[in-house]
This record gives structure tokens, sequence and C-alpha cells, in this order.
């Protein structure tokens, strides 16, 4: 069944058109995952050595690209504010969609939880003071931002992103000279399956150290859901996602490479800031401490960016129908405020509970769940919509994104490997998120297919165009 919508139901549920171009697309890609380059993926050292981390590196990297290859076709072909949803929404219907848009929604409702508890550590180290307070400080302030409009919220992003690209570069420079390739192999070998030099950890060590790998790259997925406000989502899009992902890969070669080799594999693989560590080594303190101040401004930068991503993904599963229907009206500045303070405030209580390493295992088993979907959307929908009109096509076709299917599943077994908590917890979600859909929001949807969705939009938009 679905419900009777009129033109005044979308009118009320627009966002600001042609706000971002590709490189403010690409700098919202950065802001996403620059936080994880800070401190977090260096405990995967700790799991696997550092060659073992290199290698569980290295298979994220191609899955992350693959699927960002694949996401660049899907978005310049369906440029939705839902992202993942849409995609998946056009290739497997109504239950694909509301499941993969569940999975994207797990993954950036939980991690901005995570990381405001790990800025409250920071500002405790900084400032002498941690704790709820701070926490709903930031939620506040940054929402805030949000509120006052997508072109202002998205110029500060670019900002506060650069304050941390700039401290990561500077780092990377700084060490430079004091790179010493045998420190990467300072761990003695286990008598695991597969152990070596190397590889101390054997190949177990691999697979427990994917979770960690993958907060190199971890919400880069999140650029089509701009899609509708960029200014030519079919160029846009995909010249930001990939431009995004080439630059996280170069980021994220140096810190693996640099920090332990500097610091030392061991050492490094235990280190709460890394980056700050690896200067202290290197006897350079005072731009230690710069960069313990500019670390805050790369979680700054992830949080503030991932409540961009799931307000959007939250207004167009509102509007679709999937949730409830009052959470996609945008006010006079075309933001869509009630998606944004209402996960804001569920997203408040779970830091509430600081553990932030649970949440950030929540999200990935939600982010590897979106991606095995997204990666089987893109393949569907070369095989069933051969003709659907294509700006980019992803080189490979599917054997890319097959790549990304594959080791989006063996990343999940992984983080299972790692956390079986989170993963158990998140499959808890799941079955609420999936009892919702089938007993209720199924019923109220705003149309039978994706199709009678898309073109009611296009369709909505064309007719306020012309009455404004």
């Amino acid at each position: 069944m679905t419900e009777h919508i009129d033109q005044d139901y979308l009118a009320k549920r627009q966002l600001k058109r042609g706000t971002a171009g590709w490189l403010l697309l690409a700098g919202l890609g950065v802001s996403y995952v620059i936080s994880g380059d800070f401190a977090g993926w260096n405990f995967g050292i700790g799991e696997a050595g550092w060659g073992g981390f290199a290698v569980a590196a290295v298979l994220m990297g191609i899955m992350y690209l693959t699927l960002v290859l694949s996401l660049a076709e899907m978005s310049a072909s369906i440029p939705a504010a839902g992202g993942g949803y849409s995609f998946a929404r056009q290739a497997m219907g109504p239950v694909g969609g509301y499941i993969t848009g569940l999975a994207v929604l797990i993954e950036y409702a939980l991690a901005p939880a995570a990381i405001v508890i790990f800025i409250g550590s920071a500002v405790e180290e900084l400032l002498g003071f941690n704790g709820p307070v701070v926490y709903a400080l930031f939620y506040l302030v940054f929402i805030g931002i949000h509120l006052a409009g997508v072109g202002e919220a998205l110029k500060v992003m670019m900002v506060i992103s650069g304050l941390a690209v700039v401290a990561i570069l500077g780092t990377a420079v700084a060490l430079i000279g004091d790179f010493d390739a045998s420190r990467l192999f300072d761990i003695a070998p286990t008598d695991a399956a597969g152990a070596s030099e190397f590889m101390p950890f054997g190949w177990y060590g691999v697979w427990a150290a994917l979770p960690f790998a993958m907060w190199l790259f971890l919400a880069v997925e999140g650029v089509p859901l701009a899609a509708e406000e960029a200014k030519d989502p079919a160029k846009d899009v995909p010249k930001g996602i990939i431009g995004a992902m080439i630059f996280l890969l170069f980021t994220a070669t140096l810190v693996v490479l640099l920090l332990a080799g500097v610091t030392g594999a061991e050492a490094i693989g235990s280190s709460a800031v890394p980056l700050v560590d690896a200067l202290n080594v290197a006897g350079k303190p005072t731009l230690a401490t710069l960069v313990n101040v500019l670390a805050l401004a790369g979680l700054v930068a992830s949080f503030f960016s991932i409540i961009y991503g799931y307000s959007r993904l939250v207004f167009a599963l509102s509007r679709a129908g999937y949730l409830p229907k009052m959470l996609s009206v945008t006010n006079e500045r075309k933001v869509p405020a009630r998606a944004l303070i209402i996960p804001g405030i569920f997203g408040f209580l779970a830091s509430l509970t600081g553990e932030g390493d649970l949440m950030l295992g929540m999200a990935v088993v939600g982010a590897t769940v979106s991606y095995a979907l997204m990666a089987i959307s893109h393949i569907l929908l070369r095989v069933k919509q051969p003709n659907l009109e294509r700006p980019y096509k992803t080189p490979g076709g599917v054997i890319t994104s097959g790549i990304a299917l594959v080791l989006s599943i063996v990343a999940l077994t992984g983080v299972y490997a790692y956390d079986p908590r989170a993963f158990m917890y998140t499959l808890a979600l799941f079955i609420i998120g999936a009892a919702y859909f089938f007993l209720y929001s199924k019923h109220h949807l705003v149309a039978n297919t994706p199709e009678e969705e898309f073109n009611m939009l296009a369709q909505a938009e064309a007719d306020i165009t012309t009455t404004s």
C-alpha cells in the first residue's frame, strides 16, 4: 500500500540545489575519514605486526577503491540524497533499499557517538575536563552550524579538514629524515600459522586487523549523500568521491609507513596518539604539541561531516516513507532540521555509554553489510538495466564491484573475529529495524517502485522550479 503524496508534500522536502561543486564534495569525503589517520588504525599493528597490517590495509584499500568506483557510476546515474539506499532500491526494490539504508544509518548514527567520546578524551588531555557536558556541547554546536545551511556547513567543514590535513602532511615532512625500515619489523614472530618476521602473528593477525585497516577509509562512501545538493551531480559526485579516495590512499600510506618506521612497530601498535609519539621520538616536541591540538580538528571534521551524512540519509528514507515522514520536512534554508536533531539525540544518548570502541565496532558492522549490498546493487543494475544512462562507467564493470563484494564479506568476518559483542548488538538493531519495516513502513511508502519515486521527485522539482 502507498499513500497519496501531493506536490505540497514534496515542496516541504526540498534540499538546496547547486550548493556543492566537486572540490567541496571531495573535501566532504576527506572530512568523513580524516580522523582515522590520527589514531585507531595503528592498533591493527598490535594485532598483526607491521607487515600483517600492511597486507590488511592493502586489502581494505582495494575494497574501498573498487567500492568507490562502483558508487561513482551509480551516483551519476541515480543522483538522489539517499546514496546507497537509492541505488539498492533501484536494483533490489523496497526491501533491499531499506536494509541497505538501515545498514548505512547504523554506521552513520553510531560513528559520531564513538568520535565524540574520542573528542572528549582529547579535550581532557588539553583542558583537563571531560564527560556528558562535553559530548552535548559538541553535538549542539555542530548540529547548530548545519542548521544554518548546507553551503555554510560545507565551507566550515573544509576549513576544519584543511587543518587536519596540514597536521598529517607536516608530520610526514618532519619525520621522513628519521625513517628506518628496520624498525618496521621489531616484533618477534610467534608460532601462529603463516608467522614470519614480516607477519609476526600470521594470517590470523591479518584477519583480526581488517577492522582497524578500514578505519583509514571508513565513511568515504558517504559522498553520494550530497548528490541532490551538487551543482552537476552526474559529473561532480564521481569526481568528488574518486578524488577523495585517491587523497586518502596517499595519507594512509604516509601514516602507516612513516610512523612505524620512526617509532617502531611495537610501540606504534599500542599508541593512543601515534603522530604525537612519533614526533616526540624524533625529537620534535613543539610540533608534537601542535599536532596534538590539530588532532582534535581531525576528530571534529569527521564528527561534523558524518552528522551531515546521517541527516541526508534520514531525510531520504523519511521522504520515501521508510522512516516517519515528519523527519524529512526542510526549513526555510532547505535544511532537514529534524533529520539533524533527532538522530543527534540518539547519538548523544549512545555516547553516554563511554564505550567508543564498541560504538565503532557496531558502526563497522553496519558499514560492511552496506558495502556488500551496494556492490550487489551495482552488479544487478548492470545486468537488469543495461540501458540505464551512465554518465560515468566503472572501469572493469561488474568485476570491480565483485571484488568489493568479496572483500566486504571478508571484512565483516574480521569484525566478528575482533569483537563478537559489537556484531551481536548490531544484529539486534537490524532485527528491530526490519520489524519496523515489515510491520509498519512497508505499508506507508510514497511509491510502489523506485521508478515511481524518482519520476515523482523529478516532476515535483520541475513543477516547483517553474512556479517559483
